[in-house]
């Protein structure tokens, strides 16, 4: 299928590819570490790719969402709790900059964050109490106005790469509002008054994206904090679902690429002793490598085309399936793909500092990543059986 790749795509993945060799060098002592990739954040910085996916009335280069997922599926390759963070940056920039329902005036004040000053943006939605296994999230965070801006009263978990960003988009409650569906989305700079940091990721997996949980105390920001403010977020969170959570598939399709490269590398490179032939000469070790090829290669072009729907045709039914489809078929396929890498890699590879080691503990987290698999599979079923979503009960009694 032609999904409309251009040069500029090819050169993009190419400069990507070089970028994520580099971080490779650096992956593994970050994840034993569990410390922030700060160096390989900086070069990502000065190569741009704050501003890649701004529109180019904005200023940003514009690159388009498959233009996004292309680099981040290389990105994966090298380091990829580096590509895992870093993707955060633009899962939230990019809804606000192109939602009708943000103003013009904001739109230009986030886009000469980004662009012109260079400012790396996070965000953190989620809150100990919420589970991804069921779509809806009510809030406890907390955002009041007060004289000269708001105060924020917030405990939030899985804020990637938190303490390495200038700022961080917080989805919070509007104090006074009545209905379930409000929602603020509030911008909260590193040094504000009452913020502070709970360190705590000490995690299986992607543990150099340090996603800390978030306090905020009667936390004091500006005006221009309140990015948007509104009594209904339903429309917002659904029309941005390609980079809220589909951004992320991407590098969970790179870890799996470089697992698959990884293995076949150290098939052919490992001879044992008193055989005339390396390892990927075993029988068994060809019919898996085939075997994962074929899911490989499977999950690339569900992705690529949940992509493509999305820059031809917007959100739409079709298109959110898609997103879910990829999602789903990403989160199996990265974690068959690396258990079956370091089983073939035998015992040499379970030794911490293996590269098949650390492959399978960042792939680990492919199927738990918002939407998880079983989410995925609820809304891939409503979809393909036509079913009115508003008539399908909730998984769990709620109260």
């Amino acid at each position: 299928m032609d999904f409309g790749l251009s040069p500029e795509h090819a050169r993009l993945r190419d400069r990507c590819l070089e970028l994520a060799a580099d971080f490779a060098t650096r992956s593994a002592a970050h994840d034993r570490e569990a410390s922030h990739p700060t160096e390989n954040y900086d070069i990502l910085r000065r190569e741009g790719f704050l501003s890649l996916t701004v529109p180019k009335a904005l200023g940003g280069q514009g690159i388009s969402f498959l233009g996004h997922t292309l680099a981040y599926e290389a990105l994966g390759q090298g380091c990829p709790s580096t590509a895992l963070s870093f993707n955060m940056h633009a899962s939230v920039v990019n809804p606000v900059l192109e939602s009708p329902e943000v103003s013009d005036a904001t739109k230009r004040y986030i886009a000469d964050l980004v662009v012109n000053r260079r400012k790396l943006i996070g965000g953190n939605f989620s809150e100990p109490g919420h589970t991804s296994l069921i779509g809806e999230r009510p809030l406890t965070a907390r955002a009041t106005r007060v004289p000269g801006g708001y105060k924020l009263t917030a405990r939030k978990m899985f804020a990637s790469m938190l303490e390495a960003t200038d700022y961080v988009m917080v989805l919070a409650y509007p104090d006074g509002e009545t209905t379930a569906t409000a929602g603020a989305l509030m911008l909260v700079p590193r040094g504000a008054p009452g913020r502070s940091v709970n360190a705590n990721w000490d995690v299986l997996g992607m543990r150099a994206t340090r996603s800390d949980s978030l306090l905020l105390d009667d936390c004091l920001v500006d005006e221009r904090a309140a990015l948007l403010w509104t009594d209904d977020l339903r429309t917002f969170r659904r029309s941005y679902f390609n980079w809220f959570w589909g951004s992320y598939t991407a590098v969970y399709l790179g870890v799996a690429v470089a697992a698959y490269d990884e293995l076949r590398r150290v098939v052919r490179d490992r001879q044992p002793e008193g055989y005339a032939q390396p390892l990927a000469y075993h029988p068994d070790v060809r019919r898996h490598v085939a075997e994962l090829s074929a899911d490989l290669e499977a999950a690339r072009l569900i992705v690529y085309r949940s992509a493509w729907l999305s820059d031809r045709d917007g959100p739409t039914d079709e298109t959110t399936a898609a997103l879910y489809r990829a999602k789903y078929a990403v989160g199996e396929a990265v974690g068959r793909i690396t258990r079956v890498a370091l089983t073939l890699g035998g015992a040499h590879a379970i030794f911490k500092g293996s590269r098949l080691e650390q492959l399978f503990r960042d792939g680990a987290p492919g199927a738990i990543q918002p939407p998880p698999s079983d989410f995925c599979l609820w809304n891939m079923g409503i979809y393909e059986l036509g079913l009115d979503p508003a008539a399908v009960q909730p998984p769990i009694m709620p109260k």
